[in-house]
């Protein structure tokens, strides 16, 4: 049911030592809404069993549903937060036809339950996890809420598909980092004039609401303080499933993801020849589902934003609830595999 790939040197260390908690400095979360549930059992076994043996501190970088999934981290009790995002996001109800302010609202509202501020000086007063999460700063067209909108994403649409580094004309990448961390493994990352703000108590949770505000569903949000001015959006834009550097990662990179294909940017999901590789990863251990575990979920899938839509509340409140409980046999495979040895055995070179 799980599908455990390394890059080669990842494949390397794992087969000759197997893999420990402290073997992993960096953490990896993708976007993708609800498609995470099926990881949240995975999330629960490492954020409590896993990684309270570890030794040395772990970074994280997320953006969107990622980010929002590692804000768990940090809080006194990361199992109890994990367990709380979950049920408050799979429960959520809108009206019928729901617009981009009542859906803001909701995400505001589930912000406060989820990360209130005695959450975030506990985030941000130690420093056994260091949080990344990645923001897109809008420009051009792309930084209104009225029609020019659609058209600014119209336009870098068109132009990412000549070229991923033209989304620059209508997007900045904006890193906010826990302020014990020098964010030396991304100082080379100069794509998309990317910039590194410090996570504050003031804007701690305005980044984290603007790394999961997809355009046209959801607000900007506004000139987070601390950093430039501007109207903020979803950072997978430019980092869907990442196509970072990270070979300066001093270690393994564990990256727990919901889909077999790594997509770099949220305009390329469509652009089957644009994605990340094993080879260009080398140090990055990934898992996934498989598709036999796709093919037993209920609508033989993962969820998606689609289900809001698609389903009626009630069934869709139960099929998530199913894709989250399913999830728990990715999450005994890995611990198993870990813990007993045996992922040197499963472990399989990641190359495409």
């Amino acid at each position: 049911m799980l599908s455990i790939r390394a890059g080669k040197q990842a494949y390397q260390q794992i087969k000759e030592q197997g893999l420990q908690a402290d073997d992993v400095k960096l953490l990896l979360g993708a976007s993708g809404g609800p498609k995470w549930f099926v990881l949240q059992r995975l999330d629960r076994y490492l954020f409590g069993d896993w990684f309270a043996q570890r030794q040395t501190p772990l970074d994280t970088l997320g953006t969107s549903a990622g980010a929002w999934r590692f804000a768990s981290l940090g809080q006194d009790d990361p199992v109890e937060a994990s367990e709380r995002f979950c049920q408050l996001y799979r429960t959520q109800e809108y009206s019928a036809n729901p617009d981009r302010h009542e859906i803001t609202a909701e995400a505001v509202a589930l912000l406060e339950k989820y990360v209130p501020q005695h959450a975030v000086s506990q985030i941000l007063g130690q420093t056994a996890v260091r949080q990344h999460m990645i923001v897109a700063r809008s420009r051009g067209w792309s930084a209104h809420e009225d029609r020019r909108q659609a058209l600014g994403l119209l336009a870098a649409a068109s132009l990412n598909s000549v070229n991923r580094q033209w989304l620059k004309a209508f997007y900045q990448r904006v890193i906010f980092h826990h302020p014990a961390s020098d964010c030396g493994f991304m100082r080379g990352w100069t794509e998309f004039n990317t910039q590194f703000v410090s996570l504050t108590h003031e804007n701690f949770r305005s980044a984290l609401l603007a790394t999961g505000a997809i355009p046209l569903v959801l607000d900007g949000v506004k000139n987070i303080p601390g950093a430039p001015a501007g109207l903020y959006r979803d950072g997978g834009i430019t980092d869907y499933h990442f196509d970072v550097d990270l070979s300066k990662v001093n270690g393994l990179v564990l990256y727990p993801h919901f889909s077999q294909q790594v997509v770099p940017g949220w305009f390329d999901k469509h652009l089957r020849w644009r994605r990340t590789y094993g080879e260009r990863w080398p140090n990055v251990v990934l898992l996934t589902p498989t598709d036999e575990f796709l093919a037993s979920l209920p609508y033989g899938k993962i969820p998606d934003r689609k289900d809001f839509a698609q389903l009626p509340v009630a069934e869709r409140k139960r099929y998530w609830k199913q894709a989250v409980e399913q999830g728990q046999r990715l999450a005994d495979e890995f611990a198993e595999a870990v813990e007993s040895g045996t992922i040197r055995h499963r472990v399989e070179q990641w190359t495409a």
